[in-house]
């Protein structure tokens, strides 16, 4: 009895050292990159920080952190973050942000509002850590900007990297309750009016970077899209539809090429609510409305609109008719 109470401690002993050791490497890791991002002329900044989790868990709770990258004007500001892991298994981590944040970038200000955020983060067990899999979700999340408050009931976000491939990732999303900032509500020209809510938006895609995700790109700088496949992409608002599936090739300038098929229900409906909430600048708008129109006419559905939309030397069009200048896609 004696031997094994003796072997009992001498386990319970070295467990606590193993522990020990594992929290003074993760504090010390945590205030190094900190110190790096400062010395790379980041605003890198936190008034506390506890590790906590004995004797299974590495608990880290940092109080009051601030994020800012001069470089790309991109900042981050908290009441707290917490980041738990396994001793025995560091690669896979939790994430527990507060009830509010704010997300800064050089166009707006987000004020971010949740019940409940968490993501779950899991990185290949390597120096650079480069990224495996990810899981996101939110509850009850309001976001604030200038234009108004835009709800969403609930938000769930899943990201892996496929297999056999170093840069190339499956990405998903599911929204469900989203209300859109608006001032008032949104009047068709048919006379009725739209719910509160979308009853349903969808993303299944995969994206292939130029080099892989991993911790460099919080540091350095962010790995650059080169190919999308939309296998799904869907929204439904009322009696609208919009559909699109597709693939393009993204340039090193950010330009696109290939094509996405758009299927729309009731699109005359969509223009009105571009309109009414003046997502499309006037310039765009009324041309939009005058291609899809005649497109509309010479497909012979005058509410279903069903068309390539097609990506070419940094223009698009709309089947036959041209729209513009394409959106260049950079990751800032």
């Amino acid at each position: 009895m004696k031997r094994l109470l003796v072997i009992v401690i001498i386990i319970m002993t070295c467990w606590s050292v193993y522990w020990y050791v594992a929290m003074r490497g993760a504090k010390s890791g945590f205030e190094s990159w900190f110190e790096a991002r400062r010395a790379a002329g980041w605003q890198a900044e936190y008034s506390a920080l506890e590790i906590n989790g004995f004797p299974n868990r590495i608990d880290a709770t940092f109080d009051k952190p601030v994020l800012a990258d001069p470089a790309t004007g991109l900042a981050w500001e908290a009441a707290f973050l917490q980041i738990f892991a396994l001793s025995y298994k560091p690669n896979h981590v939790i994430m527990v942000w507060p009830k509010s944040q704010r997300l800064s970038t050089p166009l707006t200000h987000y004020n971010i509002a949740s019940e409940d955020m968490r993501a779950s983060v899991v990185m290949a067990p390597e120096t650079s850590l480069p990224f495996e899999r990810a899981n996101l979700v939110a509850q009850a999340m309001a976001v604030t900007t200038k234009a108004g408050i835009t709800t969403l009931g609930g938000v769930q976000v899943a990201a892996s990297r496929l297999e056999g491939a170093d840069s190339e990732y499956r990405l998903s999303a599911n929204i469900d309750g989203l209300a859109p900032a608006l001032s008032g509500p949104l009047t068709l020209r048919t006379g009725g009016a739209l719910p509160r809510q979308l009853e349903a938006l969808r993303v299944d895609a995969t994206m292939k970077f130029d080099r892989p995700w991993d911790l460099s790109t919080i540091e350095t700088g962010r790995p650059q899209p080169t190919r999308l496949k939309l296998r799904l992409a869907e929204a439904k608002w009322g009696d609208l539809e919009l559909a699109m599936a597709g693939a393009v090739e993204i340039g090193v300038d950010g330009h696109l090429s290939g094509r996405i098929t758009l299927k729309a229900r009731n699109w005359r409906d969509i223009i009105t609510i571009l309109r009414q909430m003046n997502a499309v600048p006037d310039t765009w708008i009324d041309p939009l409305e005058q291609g899809l129109s005649l497109a509309a006419q010479l497909s012979g559905n005058q509410e279903t609109l069903d068309l390539p939309l097609d990506f070419k030397n940094g223009q698009m069009a709309l089947g036959p008719i041209p729209l513009g200048p394409a959106p260049v896609i950079r990751l800032r």
